[in-house]
This record gives C-alpha cells, structure tokens and sequence, in this order.
C-alpha cells in the first residue's frame, strides 16, 4: 500500500496519527459509555463528548446545543430531510441542486415516490454552479426545504453558501447545507449565515469513517429515524461512539489551527500537477469552476480516452477514480456532470484527483509522470 500514492482524498482521508492517538485513548483506557452516570468512566467518556461538541461548534460558529453526532453525513442528511419532511401532513416541496450527492438526491427521490414530496430542480452550468436568479424566483413560491451543498464531491465546485442562506432565510424556507466536503476545507459559519441543518461527516476531514453529524438550528425539531433511549436530546436514540466523537472533535480543533496553512499547500501542489498534465496532453480538460474550487480538486477529462482504460493502466501504483465513491461499485456515467451538460466524450474521459494534508510534491511529480505515460501508453495503442 505504501508504494501506492494515494489522491482519492474526495472519497476518503487517512486519519491523522494525533485523531488515532485520542481515538485509540477512547478505545482501550477511557472506553465507558457517555451514558453511565455511576462511576468514573462514565463520566470520562461524557466529558470527551461535551469537549468535542465544543470543538465542532468552534470550527463552524454554532452552538454546542445544535450539534447532534450521527454514523455520518448519510445519515445526517437522510434525518434532516425525512425528520424535517414527516412532520408536515401535506406532500412537501423540496428544492434541490441536480449536482448534490446522491445522499440527498436518493431521499428525496423515495420521498417524491411515496407522495410526501415533490422536487423543484435548480438549474446548474456547465462549471456546476447554480442559478441564483433561478433559486430567487423558485424560492419565491415557497418550499418546505432548499438542499444545496457547500463544495462539490466531484468537480469540487464550491458554492455562494451565505448568498444562499440570505435568499431562503428571506423567503422562510428551511436551508439544508451538506457540508462534507467543505468542513475543515473553507470558512463555514453556520450562525450566521442563514444554514437550518448542516451534515458533517468525520472521514472527510482526518478523522475515523463512521462518525459524523448534523447541525440544527435551535427552534426547528426533527422527527427521529432511531428511537430508544431518547440519545442526542431525542434526534438519534443509540449508545454514542465515544472514540469516534472524540477523534471528530480533534480533527476539528486541528482544522481551525490549520486550515488555512494546509489548503494553501495544498491548491499549490493542484497547481502544479494540473499545469504539467495540460503542458504534455493538449486536449485535457479541466472541469468544474475553477475560480470557486476546493483547493485539493483536480476534475479533469482527456475526451478521446476512457476513464476506464486511464484506471486500469494506473491502478496499481496511482489511487485516483472516475467519480463519487457512493455507488457500490456500480460503473455508471457521474449524475454531476450529466446535469452540467457536458459532452459525453468528456464524461466517459472524466477522472477525479483529490489532494490533500499528507500529499507531497515527490508524490505530485511522481503522479503527473504516470498519467502523462498512461496516456501517450494508449495513444500508441489507438
């Protein structure tokens, strides 16, 4: 694995070792149940919690009381839309982006199949972003909820958050952020920016897969998917992870510290492996909006080459893919650029490259070479 250079950091991130250090912690010495009220350990495990909501809090400027833990952001997005849409008593109105990840789009679409709800779609461009004058005259007509990601999972396009915030707060509509791309990535700031339910999930930003959470406005109340034991003031009934919680709320508390400092790195090294990529294959494409990206997205499309022939050729030395890790395996052409209208030579070309924190230039220089041999490798074969 080590002789492996990994770049699929938009599907998933290694821990950082001092995240592992306190999960570990968690695991094996203070390992009681935040629950357990009688005796020590309880009372360990309960303070580790109440820190790393603190420290979440302090990353996206919310309230410790809104922050509410979760296995993840599918499951964060999966309570805030049903808990949000089975409370009305009438079909709903969902307004979503085409472009969201399929967590969104898949319980939206369960829900429309029921008749609890009917979707209004955004309109998107060719680089991903939506249509604020659209979003302003949909809003316009009501909605019982706007779901709009912060960044992109594909193409790493990162949205006008706030603007969007300030239109659905003007029309009363129920904002839902999935910012599981975007947290520890860019300034978020849930308070004050018009957010109702934000997703979070761990494994996106150095810390363990299986953890995560939802953010919720105080005043709005949520339908529960779990019940039993009346957990997370009554949104998620189960024990709660302690080591998992414990290692989100250090990689948080290590993101606000080094945010900045590590994506500035980060969008140097993207720099530098997109402008070789293009110096030696003159047709690649870069996709996406490349003036409001994540810094660690490269989204690129080599038009007369299948994304297929590209892994196949790589596989073994280089971890990059050709879309979102959501669909078990399934090869299908990506939802995302589909609904940005591309071409379909420049979808079936399309790769995913996502850099970040532990990326090194050696790894970059090294990266570029492979890709750059792949191609002229399959040229030489057509």
């Amino acid at each position: 694995m080590t002789n492996i250079i990994y770049l699929d950091y938009h599907s998933t991130t290694p821990v950082d070792p001092r995240v592992a250090e306190k999960v570990m912690y968690y695991m094996t010495t203070a390992f009681g149940n935040a629950n357990s009220v009688d005796h020590i350990y309880g009372d360990e495990a309960a303070k580790a919690v109440k820190q790393a909501r603190q420290q979440i809090a302090e990353l996206i400027n919310a309230s410790v009381k809104e922050i509410i833990f979760t296995s993840g952001a599918t499951e964060s997005i999966n309570l805030a839309i049903q808990g949000h849409i089975n409370q009305q008593n009438t079909p709903a109105t969902i307004i979503v982006s085409p472009v969201e990840h399929k967590a969104v789009l898949d319980t939206c679409k369960v829900l429309a199949k029921k008749g609890l709800a009917e979707i209004i779609w955004l309109n998107v461009n060719q680089q991903a972003q939506i249509n604020l004058e659209h979003l302003e005259k949909v809003c316009s007509g009501g909605a019982s909820l706007l779901c709009v990601m912060a960044a992109n999972n594909e193409v790493g396009t990162i949205y006008p958050v706030q603007k969007i915030g300030a239109i659905a707060s003007s029309y009363h509509i129920p904002f839902l952020c999935d910012a599981s791309q975007a947290v520890g990535k860019i300034l978020l700031n849930f308070q004050d920016w018009g957010i109702t339910y934000l997703a979070i999930s761990g494994h996106k930003l150095y810390a363990p897969k299986g953890v995560g959470a939802l953010v919720v406005r105080k005043g709005h109340y949520l339908e529960p998917l779990i019940y039993g034991g009346g957990h997370e003031q009554g949104f998620r009934s189960g024990t709660l992870n302690v080591p998992g919680i414990a290692g989100l709320g250090e990689a948080c508390r290590l993101r606000q510290l080094e945010m900045e400092a590590d994506e500035n790195a980060i969008a140097l090294l993207r720099n530098q492996l997109q402008n070789w990529l293009q110096a030696q294959i003159p047709d690649l494409l870069v996709n996406g909006d490349l003036n409001n990206r994540l810094s660690g997205n490269l989204h690129i499309s080599i038009p007369d080459i299948p994304n297929s022939a590209m892994i196949a050729r790589v596989r073994h030395q280089l971890a990059i893919s050709t879309g979102a890790a959501c669909s078990s395996g399934v090869v299908a052409a990506s939802h995302v650029l589909q609904a940005m209208n591309l071409s379909e030579n420049i979808i079936e070309g399309a790769l995913r490259i996502g850099i970040g924190k532990f990326t090194t230039k050696a790894e970059i220089e090294k990266a570029s070479s492979l890709l750059i041999s792949a191609v002229n490798e399959i040229h030489q074969l057509f």
